[in-house]
């Protein structure tokens, strides 16, 4: 289940650059994501750590 949570967490990173980068719009959505993707790594590894 961690593996596919970081996998989730980089696709949603690579989809982001892309989009802000080539200056495509993909919504808010993907923003969204993007934060609970960050928050659920940084929980997974101070969980982790402990």
């Amino acid at each position: 289940m961690g593996n596919l949570l970081y996998i989730i967490a980089v696709i949603l990173v690579i989809i982001w650059a892309i989009s802000f980068l080539g200056g495509f719009y993909t919504g808010g959505i993907i923003h969204t994501l993007l934060v609970i993707a960050i928050i659920a790594v940084i929980l997974k590894v101070i969980r982790g750590a402990a």
